[in-house]
This record gives C-alpha cells, structure tokens and sequence, in this order.
C-alpha cells in the first residue's frame, strides 16, 4: 500500500512539472501572441562598419560556409577589410575587452575574452607577413540547412 501511495504521488508530481518551468523568475513571461512590433533602432556605433565590410567582402569573394553540426555561418573576409578590422581589434584586446593569442604561425585577436575556446567568436589574424584574415561567425536558424532553393 505505502508503495502504491509514493507511486501515485511521483505520478502525480511528474503530471504538474510537466507544466510548470522550474527555476527562475516567470512574472516577465509573455502572455498571449507574440508580437513583431521592432523596437526603433540606435545608430550602428563605429565598430558596426567593420562587420559589415567584412560580410560584404566575405559575400562578394563567396568565402562562407556552415559550421558543422550547427545552424551557424562562418564569413571569412581578407585584405584591406581585414586589415582594417584587426588593426582596430589592438586596443580593444590591449585594454581586456577581447583577446590576443600567438599560434600556428599567425597572431589571432578576438571581439571578446575567450572563456573556454575561441569556437564561435569573431577573429582576425595576421602572419605578419601582410596575410589578415577576419572570420564572423553568424547564428542562423534552421532555415540555413532547409531542403528548399532559395527564391
């Protein structure tokens, strides 16, 4: 009998957590539709020009591809776009915004500190030799690898 009771409370238990999300404060959870109502934008700050030379370097050179195993892009861009980006990443990682790391022949500096490893951060390199490369790594849905051609 005491065996059947603590079954039909775990039953129980298991039924209501099935609908209630543990951990966290809710009380700003969303009620009803979703809205698709854009706040107004701010003005793209200086850096933001740097990102969109790189994509539109990387696009017109067609150096992007899919990450593997996740929905994400990698934009790789060089030359003057690179250069321009890595020059300005020297006082960002200077002052521990971002990071500076010497491997593989080539110094590497990131938009931000690494934590664990630098899979999926921004970058650009140089060999010192005049080779500058920035990588942009991009979050994309699944839309990315859907079986449809693009329109």
């Amino acid at each position: 009998m005491r065996l059947m009771t603590v079954t039909a409370c775990l039953a129980a238990g298991l039924t209501v957590s099935g609908c209630i999300t543990l951990g966290g404060d809710h009380e700003d959870a969303p009620v009803g539709p979703p809205t698709v109502i854009r706040t107004p934008g701010e003005p793209a700050p200086p850096h933001a020009k740097l990102y969109a030379d790189c994509l539109a370097a990387s696009a017109a050179a067609g150096t992007y591809e899919k990450e593997p195993g996740i929905e994400m892009l990698r934009l790789t861009c060089a030359g003057a776009p690179a250069h321009a980006f890595y020059d300005a990443l020297a006082s960002w990682t200077a002052t521990g915004g971002g990071c500076e790391i010497v491997a593989e022949g080539r110094t590497w500096r990131y938009t931000q500190k690494i934590e664990r490893n630098p899979y999926g951060l921004d970058d650009c390199s140089t060999d010192g030799a005049g080779d500058y490369r920035c990588t942009i790594s991009l979050n994309v849905g699944t839309f990315l690898s859907a079986t449809a051609s693009p329109g």
